[in-house]
């Protein structure tokens, strides 16, 4: 009798057992697999929709985009002027902002005056004016040239500091036409100088 009453027992446990995982889970819910894991078919839906945004952002260039653009190339283009105003005669601050041909073209201009031993002083006066003369997209490239005329004082001088060229009194109006580009597709925001054409 005794073991009887204690198959009933373990039954009876069982059956209580099993009561309250049924209430558990119809309260906790079940797990169904998809929790932390995303489908290979919905990330390559969210990898498009990511493409497309960054692919329509970058590639309107309207009259909003023009005037965010100019603030910067005025920014460049004073960067530009000054680092050649170094008296180590090097290309320092504007190095990002200019492609390699063009990097490499400036150094050339600047060991030759350092042979030379000359330095030049020059003070940005300011910009007139920065105008977008036109922009052309070729295939991933967007190139967008501007007019800037500008003011500035420059001077070159040789090692005892004596006027090789230029007045240091006199402000000079400067006219320049560049060339900025950048590979829309890229997510670097920044321009660089490609060309100088006046």
């Amino acid at each position: 009798m005794n073991y009887s009453f204690e198959y009933i027992d373990i039954i009876l446990l069982a059956m209580i057992a099993g009561f309250i995982f049924l209430r558990l889970r119809g309260i906790l819910g079940k797990r169904t697999g998809f929790e932390g894991k995303t489908s290979a078919q919905l990330k390559e839906v969210l990898n498009n929709v990511k493409i497309d945004k960054t692919e329509k952002i970058i590639e309107v260039f309207d009259e909003k985009a023009q005037k965010e653009f100019l603030k910067g190339a005025r920014i460049a283009y004073e960067t530009i002027i000054t680092d050649f105003s170094d008296n180590d005669n090097k290309i320092t601050t504007s190095k990002p902002l200019l492609n390699n041909e063009i990097h490499n073209k400036f150094n050339e201009a600047l060991e030759a005056r350092k042979a030379r031993e000359h330095y030049a002083e020059i003070t940005f006066i300011g910009i007139n004016s920065a105008i977008i003369k036109e922009h052309k997209k070729i295939g991933k490239i967007l190139n967008v040239t501007v007019d800037f005329i500008a003011e500035v004082i420059t001077c070159i001088k040789d090692k005892d500091k004596k006027i090789v060229s230029g007045d240091p009194e006199k402000i000079k109006k400067i006219y320049d036409t560049w060339v900025f580009s950048r590979d829309t597709t890229s997510s670097n925001p920044n321009w660089q100088l490609v060309n100088i054409l006046s």
